[in-house]
């Protein structure tokens, strides 16, 4: 803790370039230059973000300082004067210069540190630790060595990270709101999916570097996303030389899965590449009771007994190269591919009653086979104008997704006969194309900063599907002329912004402004009459529409350090959500026979202004973070089911889901998180989160307005026993929740790991158990005027997976210095 408080104050400083008086008799002179490199004794390798400190001799709390570039080499400005002088680092014995005169501009050389032997054993735990870093607008969770990452995904990650909940059907939340923009280093992503957050169910967790919570978007960030944003930030290596590692799962139930990331750094490239294969099965189960309340329906009750298979099958490489044009410059280019290939199998027991007594038993089964191509090709420049920070980027990327289904519908009686009831082939196909065009420019203007730049994102998704039906008295399959269709939707943005941020003593701010315009667009395409859709659904099938939105998006951050290891923090925006393709479709698709899903092409976005403050405090061994905030939405979007009106063949009420723009939504919060290092062999983590939301709003003459009360909390405890081993316990519960229709049960799971190092700790096994207790489960009662369902659904079963990593020229001690990114637990840094 003692190594690491001077390095996350000079990191602090560091960034907000803090001026203090010239001391002494100096007052009238310039400033001067110290600059100078630091490398590892043994070895000569640049040790980047090592700390160099000036204390004022005549004013010891007069502190200046800077950080090592990724190079080693430091170059400070400072007033002329007498300067005790320090070179620190992690784990390294401190470098001292006592009493210094300094009244020229000084090359301190070459400066080599030796490592510290008494600290190893507290730099063994260092690095396997989740930590956090605070910002003026978001919070950085390294993710460290996580044990439950092991055989995990990138969505298990973030179900790791306080104030992100996953639910049991993969849809990420940021507290408590599933409108949560996901980027992937700073961008919009193939990698993330599109318009889904499928793909990161697929992606191996010890891919992420870090995730970003970003609950109060600053200017640079696009305004999608009225909760907020979550930046998955994946690893580059930056070590001189050839390095890497290979990690390998297996599991029960089946959870295969290989990955290798290797870098290779010279002075002139830096060439990286991370490739993995999985192969996994997700077996889950499900239970409905429907009870049917018009008295037309011919069953008023229908019990459903649902068994999943999932299967898995993924690949995905990511290949870079980026090339150091000058000492200030470099360009990277670098190519994402992923393919998946799914089967899933449904099998789903049907009881029918009639009067309460049972009439009828049916099964159905589904056989749904999916293909996923998705490319992405990015180009990046950066120059570093200047020594003073002064800097320019530009980002070009393409990405392409294709998606292939192909789903087997069939039904038959079981009881009191065998007769076939329906037998459907369900084809559908989408085709995402996306263009990011991006260029960003910082100017540093003493203390303050100023940026200015522009990003415009270009995507075009078109979604071809058709309905095939088995005519049993002809033997031929006829096609759905109501549901057969292809629809495209564009969705163009360019966005303008600038920002400026400036410290003030104790004070700093960020103040940015956002100029985004919007085009929506949707053309829709079918081969047949859809008069009697129309007449059926009360829908207006020719839904072609041209939408142009232009907003204005302020955002503004501040931080108040009440003292040296306390603050407040208060920010605001405005941000908008964007409806996707499938929310503005008005063709319907169906997840059976009697459940249909149909887009509205009246949606428009929502907007949303939102306010956070918190507090942060932290004493040797403890840190508390803790925020409250206040969002309201208008014209929210809603999912509510209502009657079609229609029947199937055999007379069930047929269902449809459809997303509204309900009125307004005020969603108020809070949420606490502590870290406590109690001893060098144990670590504690817990967070805390409760809100309430209220909707107002109608639909065909139903009023959803609602108020509702959630919560959630984490435990998280890290043990290190002898011999290496390392023991860690995961608890989370989400407390029940409700909507205008449905009320959701609480659900509570716990993982379990171990970790051992082996092969002079170049290698690590671990052992991870999932869902120990099998209770991820969601339960749920719906009722409306026309039927009520009580429901219990389990997306995948208690997993447990063993893991293996071999890391080359990768000493398992340098990992854990972490060049500068692992921060004891109990810290925080604390940056405007």
């Amino acid at each position: 803790m003692r190594q690491l408080y001077p390095l996350l104050l000079l990191l602090t400083l560091s960034f907000n370039y803090i001026h203090s008086q010239r001391p002494g008799g100096d007052r009238e002179r310039g400033p001067i230059v110290i600059n100078g490199k630091v490398v590892d004794k043994d070895d000569n390798l640049p040790l980047e973000y090592a700390t160099l400190v000036l204390q004022s001799v005549n004013n010891p709390d007069k502190i200046t300082g800077g950080i090592t570039d990724i190079d080693g080499n430091f170059k400070v400005e400072t007033p002329p004067g007498k300067y005790n002088i320090s070179i620190e680092y992690i784990s390294y014995k401190t470098y001292r210069l006592p009493n210094q005169t300094l009244t020229e501009s000084t090359d301190l050389g070459t400066i080599k540190l030796a490592l510290d032997v008494a600290q190893l054993e507290a730099v063994e735990v260092v690095g396997e630790k989740t930590t956090v870093e605070v910002r003026l607008d978001k919070k950085i969770y390294n993710i460290g060595k996580d044990l439950t990452n092991s055989g995990a995904t990138i969505t298990d990650a973030l179900n790791n990270v306080p104030s992100v909940d996953v639910d049991v059907e993969g849809a990420i939340s940021l507290r408590g709101n599933e409108n949560v923009r996901i980027l992937i280093n700073g961008k919009p992503s193939a990698l993330a999916g599109f318009g889904s957050t499928d793909a990161l169910t697929q992606l191996p967790a010890d891919a992420i570097e870090k995730v970003e919570v970003i609950t109060s978007p600053s200017a640079r960030y696009d305004a999608e996303g009225t909760a907020g944003i979550l930046n998955i930030v994946l690893k580059k290596e930056k070590t001189l030389g050839f390095n890497g590692s290979v990690n390998t799962t297996i599991g029960y139930p089946v959870n295969s899965g290989i990955s290798v990331n290797a870098n290779l750094r010279t002075d002139k490239f830096n060439l990286f590449n991370t490739t993995g294969y999985n192969y996994r099965d997700a077996p889950g189960n499900a239970f409905y009771d429907n009870t049917y309340n018009d008295t037309t329906s011919v069953y008023n009750r229908i019990i459903e007994d649902r068994e999943y298979n999932r299967l898995r099958k993924g690949f995905n490489t990511n290949i870079g190269l980026e090339y150091f044009l000058t000492e200030q410059s470099s360009i990277t280019g670098s190519i994402f591919y992923r393919t998946s290939k799914s089967e899933d199998e449904t099998a789903n027991t049907n009881q029918r009653f009639i009067s309460n007594a049972l009439d009828s038993e049916t099964f159905r089964s589904e056989d749904e086979s999916e293909d996923d191509n998705n490319y992405q090709f990015s180009l990046n420049y950066v120059n570093d104008l200047d020594d003073d920070g002064q800097k320019l980027t530009i980002d070009l990327q393409y990405s392409k997704g294709e998606e292939e289904k192909f789903n087997i519908i069939q039904e038959n009686n079981t009881l009191p006969n065998d007769d076939l009831i329906v037998l459907e082939n369900v084809y559908e196909e989408e085709i995402d194309n996306e263009y990011l065009v991006q260029a960003d420019y910082v100017l540093p203007m003493g203390d303050a900063q100023f940026e200015v730049g522009y990003r415009g994102t270009f995507e075009e998704t078109s979604t071809d599907y058709r309905l095939e039906s088995l005519n049993q008295a002809t033997g031929s399959f006829d096609i759905n002329k109501d549901l057969t269709n292809l629809f495209t939707y564009t969705e163009n943005v360019n966005a303008l912004y600038t920002q400026y941020g400036n410290k003030f003593g104790k004070f700093s701010f960020l103040l940015g402004l956002r100029l985004e315009n919007t085009q929506l667009k949707g053309e829709l395409t079918s081969l047949y009459d859809t008069s009697e859709l129309e007449d059926q659904l009360g829908i207006d099938v020719e839904a072609n529409f041209d939408k142009n939105y232009l907003g204005l998006f302020p955002t503004v951050n501040f931080i108040y350090e009440l003292e040296e290891n306390e603050n407040i923090s208060l920010g605001y925006n405005r941000r908008i959500n964007r409806p996707r393709g499938r929310y503005v479709n008005p063709f319907p698709s169906r997840s059976s026979r009697a459940n249909i899903f149909q887009g509205n092409p009246d949606l428009n976005p929502a907007f949303s202004n939102a306010f956070d403050l918190g507090y942060l405090k932290r004493w040797d061994k403890i840190t508390l973070t803790s925020s409250i905030y206040y969002q309201r939405e208008t014209d929210s979007f809603e999912r509510v089911q209502e009657a079609t009106g229609l029947k199937t063949s055999d007379g069930i009420d047929i269902v449809r889901s459809i997303p509204i723009n309900l009125a307004t939504n005020n969603r108020i919060g809070a949420e606490a998180g502590m870290l406590y290092s109690a001893a060098k062999w144990l670590r504690l983590n817990s967070s805390f989160n409760f809100f309430q939301f209220s909707t107002e709003g109608e639909f065909n003459g139903v009023d959803y307005g609602t108020t509702n009360t959630s919560w959630f909390a984490r435990f998280s405890s890290k043990v290190s026993l002898p011999a290496k081993i390392d023991w860690q316990t995961n608890a989370f519960y989400r407390g029940p929740s409700s909507t205008a229709q449905t009320e959701n049960g609480g659900i509570f799971s716990l993982n379990l790991a171990f970790s051992k190092d082996i092969l002079k700790d170049n290698g690590t096994i671990s052992l991870n158990v999932s869902d120990l207790l099998n209770s991820r489960k969601r339960t749920s009662y719906t009722e409306t005027e026309f039927f009520t369902s009580d429901s219990e659904f389990q997306w995948r079963r208690r997993q447990i997976t063993m893991g293996f990593v071999y890391r080359f020229n990768q000493p398992k001690e340098r990992n854990r210095n972490g060049r500068g990114n692992n921060n004891d637990e109990g810290e925080e840094e604390i940056e405007g």
